[in-house]
């Protein structure tokens, strides 16, 4: 039986559960992810306490194995930038299909106040028709300077 987890300031990972969620977000991610280490810091961000809440964490998981993770941060602003930044959303490279990511999306929009923007590569077809059905669009493009 599927299980969804939220950790945020006032219930916290462990450090075995941390670990286990940036493992489960790397090798998931695939080509579209970044560093554990970089991981590791959005997962942080979202477990602290500021003016608001800074962000969460949920999990899916089925007979204690992780099947789904997604970290959500909080900008701390509005109107110009949006409340809230999806970091992360990944499903079990085996359990892919089955639904898995649209669940773990719409709980994380239900349990988001506030507008939420993301990055999604151009190339990652499947995921930019999953947020399209979801309602984001692409109003802009990004650009960035890397030092």
């Amino acid at each position: 039986m599927q299980k969804i987890k939220i950790f945020d300031a006032g219930n916290r990972l462990s450090k075995t559960e941390k670990r286990e969620v940036v493992d489960f977000l790397h090798e998931n991610l695939e080509q579209y992810g970044d560093s554990k280490a970089d991981i590791t810091k959005a997962i942080d961000y979202s477990l602290q306490e500021y003016d608001s809440d800074g962000g969460f964490t949920m999990v899916i998981q089925d007979d204690e194995k992780i099947r789904g993770a997604v970290v959500i941060n909080r900008t701390g602003m509005s109107g110009y930038i949006p409340e809230n930044i999806l970091v992360y959303i990944a499903t079990d490279k085996n359990c892919r299909g089955e639904g898995l990511g649209k669940k773990l999306l719409r709980d994380a929009i239900d349990h988001t106040q506030g507008d939420i923007a993301l990055h999604v590569d151009a190339e990652n077809q499947g995921a930019r028709m999953l947020y399209q059905k979801f309602g984001f669009q692409a109003p802009y493009i990004e650009m960035r300077l890397k030092r």
